[in-house]
């Protein structure tokens, strides 16, 4: 495709932030035509503008345009430092305050959950916990996120070597099994995440449909946010606050913080990472 001037976007990139909150101006021109290339060739559109009166014809076009650009980029155990936090500190503390209430129910939210890596992690680490504390918790886990193609491959559990690489050995021989040239889960953990479309932005849903009520106890919702701008973030922090249960926590990316008028509704819990308590 012909070298294309970012000022060609502007139409489509507004129309996305017009209709679905998105906020894309701060991601790489280069990247944006060269994802959303993909439909004008599937398309047949001669150019960008061609391809804008398709969105704006075609309502569920949005749809596939978003799955073409959003970054899906995941792994298991991303970001090392954040999942020794949660098995060391952040898990632990919800268990305890789980048995202290005599609730044996855990509810956690991936929201942007992409191929559901960090997800199954979760489920990963919170049965490690179960086992070396000799205890049983009802879990449920949910992952979310607006690219429907990306979901359906969740929910299937299979991966490649990439992303399972920052797996520890014991874990790996434990959760997986060979499936060729790929590497699936175990069963028992594949049912314990439920995946779904939900965006974020949603007015008609504060939580999940499939979570019914929300009432998080953790809520990872990690570089997600680099997609907004400050007034859509604000949105979204209200809606992290309402879904987190009292006490819950909220694992942001690693430059990611509450905007200024969503901090006082947060505690940072750990001064050097991103790890949030609800007030």
């Amino acid at each position: 495709m012909k070298k294309i001037p970012p000022s060609e976007l502007t139409p489509i990139l507004d129309y996305l932030m017009e209709h679905r909150g998105l906020d894309f101006s701060g991601v790489h021109p280069d990247m944006l035509v060269r994802r959303m290339g993909h439909r004008l060739e599937a398309l047949n559109c001669n150019d960008f503008k061609d391809y804008f009166s398709f969105i704006q014809r075609e309502t569920g076009e949005i749809d596939l345009l978003l799955n073409a650009i959003t970054i899906n980029v995941s792994r298991f155990f991303r970001d090392p430092l954040t999942f020794e936090l949660l098995a060391e500190r952040i898990l632990p503390a919800i268990l305890r305050q789980k048995v202290l209430a005599g609730d044996d129910t855990l509810r956690i939210w991936s929201a942007g959950c992409a191929m559901g890596e960090e997800a199954y992690s979760l489920a990963i680490l919170i049965q490690e916990l179960l086992l070396k504390e000799g205890r049983t918790m009802k879990l449920h886990l949910f992952g979310t996120d607006i690219d429907t193609q990306i979901l359906g491959k969740a929910a299937k559990g299979v991966y490649p070597l990439a992303s399972v690489e920052n797996v520890k050995y014991g874990l790996f021989k434990k959760y997986f099994i060979s499936a060729g040239e790929a590497f699936m889960l175990i069963p028992k953990i594949k049912r314990q995440v439920t995946f779904s479309f939900y965006d974020i932005l949603d007015k008609g849903h504060r939580v999940p449909p499939e979570s019914i009520f929300g009432n998080f106890d953790l809520i990872c919702c990690r570089n997600l946010l680099i997609y907004f701008n400050t007034r859509y973030q604000e949105t979204i922090f209200a809606k992290l606050h309402q879904a987190l249960a009292q006490n819950g926590y909220l694992i942001l990316g690693e430059a990611e913080s509450p905007p200024p008028n969503s901090q006082q509704d947060f505690n940072r819990v750990v001064e050097f990472h991103p790890i949030y308590q609800k007030l």
